[in-house]
């Protein structure tokens, strides 16, 4: 082989793997809850499900998970946490700063017994937010 196949070949090579590594999901959500602490610290209740119909993505490339929200929501992921799955569950955590510089855990998880129904939760020290996702 020439010089020339040989690089064409490499840099092919090359460039499939980051594909490969790196990876792009789209989501978008059919409704919202949110849940709060009280002034005692302890959770309340969660709130009635809202309905919304908005695009979130994790993006592995960019170490990052948005919210297109009416305020967009920016993740940026510090941390990928292992996998954990039960008989009920498989959830994918990763630990974040929101674009406020606010420490949370977002969680994408998808419920077993429910049709593998999905669901994102961004949890904060006081406050919960979940949405109900689907694949696009």
């Amino acid at each position: 082989m020439t010089k020339t196949k040989i690089y064409i070949v490499l840099l092919f090579l090359v460039m499939g793997l980051q594909h490969s590594f790196g990876q792009n999901y789209k989501f978008k959500t059919s409704g919202f809850s949110v849940l709060e602490k009280t002034e005692k610290g302890k959770w309340g209740k969660w709130s009635d499900l809202d309905l919304v119909n908005i695009l979130v993505t994790l993006d592995t490339n960019k170490n990052r998970i948005v919210v297109y929200s009416q305020i967009i929501q920016l993740f940026e992921i510090i941390d990928y946490q292992p996998i954990e799955e039960n008989d009920t569950d498989i959830v994918y955590s990763f630990t974040c700063k929101d674009n406020e510089g606010l420490d949370c855990t977002v969680s994408i998880i998808t419920r077993k017994k429910q049709d593998n129904r999905k669901q994102l939760y961004i949890n904060y020290e006081d406050r919960i937010i979940v949405y109900n996702i689907f694949n696009m």
